[in-house]
């Protein structure tokens, strides 16, 4: 990998990348998951400023679809099990190339997605085969801003980070 390259896709993992890892159930099918807002920031950042933001995970959760919307991401992908197969899609889609993905994971099943993109990140309480796998080790946990992180890191590469910050400091990041 080197920074000369754009970024148009950033795709992201969910559980122990987005979140901690953790799920909660309660009675009546209720799940639960925490996200952090931070990242959700980030995200939302991002898609302003033309990034491409997508989820792929291996569960299907209602959480993920509402946290998705609010957020602004239209590409959620949910029980699948071959990530590469979504990546694909998604250049496809987009007309971009695999040189132009971001990708965010913390286990196993992110293993053939994180070889396929080109930048590469996990977050710091990650497996081992992914941490010794990806371009960059978050110094946070999964749902604890490691997103946020690798999202900061692809905008001031990109030079687009000091954009963000302009936005916010100018209403609020709505303009």
């Amino acid at each position: 990998m080197t920074d000369d390259k754009k970024i148009t896709l950033i795709a992201l993992d969910v559980d122990g990348t987005l979140t901690n890892g953790g799920i909660i159930y309660g009675d009546s099918n209720l799940e639960i998951k925490c996200f952090n807002v931070k990242d959700g920031l980030a995200i939302a950042g991002a898609i302003k400023l033309g990034y491409i933001v997508a989820i792929i995970t291996g569960r299907v959760s209602d959480v993920v679809k509402r946290r998705a919307q609010d957020l602004g991401i239209t590409d959620v992908y949910q029980g699948i099990a071959n990530k590469v197969d979504v990546l694909e899609e998604l250049c496809k889609k987009y007309k971009i190339t695999k040189d132009e993905i971001a990708y965010m994971g913390d286990d196993l099943n992110d293993y053939s997605a994180i070889e396929y993109s080109y930048l590469t990140a996990a977050p710091r309480d990650a497996v081992d085969e992914i941490l010794n796998l990806v371009d960059l080790v978050s110094e946070k946990n999964g749902g604890e801003g490691a997103v946020r992180e690798f999202i900061e890191y692809i905008m001031k590469k990109d030079n687009l980070w000091n954009k963000l910050v302009e936005r916010y400091k100018n209403k609020g990041g709505t303009n």
